[in-house]
């Protein structure tokens, strides 16, 4: 469940997130009326802004916000990585579609242990993965560590919203029409009754901005998407 922590919600969202490959594009597109594009373009542009070089999205599932890091001026190359091998295995069809996909790679690897050198990225980012994580500080940690001095590390998540009838409709929505689209879509109604919880459990917009300071970076902060629903949080690793 959502409060899992350590290796157990590891196993246990690894296990979620295989079972559901097959239909995760398709419920991300119902679940958000196909903002979720849009939304991971506009994490992509943040995330490359004025930086030259490779560029890294972590837990990048079917591959869509390494896709968009490609495509950025001054990007040579992404690299998606991912823990499950039935993510991957989807996003690497999705590349052999479109030959203005060939600049992205993808390989299997753990968040928390990241198999790439100290700075080897001009930029980092997650989309829609830091409420899976079993250690969020180290996650960031991580991603800061392979980038290079100077530059940028970036998150796209859902974030809890304050109280408000914003909230409420929201949550009605999430915890009530969401479960039942992933049973009668992706036939995982269990699925789709953790994603929502998961939210509730996740940092505020701000608290998060802080755990970004925290792990070292500067000019720290975050915008709001998705009338509020949904966070860019963006950081910069020190020059040396």
């Amino acid at each position: 469940m959502a409060h899992l922590s350590g290796e157990a919600r590891q196993t246990y969202v690894a296990d979620l997130f295989a079972r559901i490959a097959g239909r995760y594009d398709l419920m991300n597109s119902l679940m958000t009326g196909g903002m979720h594009h849009h939304w991971k373009r506009v994490t992509a542009g943040i995330t490359a802004e004025g930086l030259y070089g490779p560029a890294l999205d972590i837990a990048t599932g079917t591959g869509d916000l390494a896709f968009s890091l490609a495509q950025q001026p001054g990007i040579d190359k992404a690299v998606g990585v991912d823990l499950l091998p039935e993510m991957l295995t989807i996003a690497q069809h999705k590349k052999s579609r479109k030959a203005e996909d060939r600049n992205t790679v993808f390989v299997q690897g753990d968040a928390l242990r990241l198999p790439f050198p100290d700075g080897a990225f001009a930029c980092a980012t997650a989309g829609f993965s830091l409420r899976n994580m079993p250690d969020l500080p180290q996650a960031i940690a991580e991603m800061a560590r392979v980038v290079s001095p100077g530059g940028r590390v970036t998150t796209l998540e859902l974030t809890p919203m304050g109280p408000g009838i914003k909230a409420r409709l929201f949550r009605l929505y999430f915890h009530g029409l969401v479960p039942l689209v992933g049973q009668v879509v992706a036939g995982d109604r269990g699925a789709y009754t953790y994603l929502p919880k998961s939210v509730d459990y996740f940092l505020q917009a701000d608290r998060l901005a802080a755990l970004f300071s925290q792990v070292g970076l500067v000019e720290v902060g975050y915008r709001m998407l998705g009338f509020g629903t949904v966070a860019i949080h963006y950081g910069t690793k020190p020059a040396q």
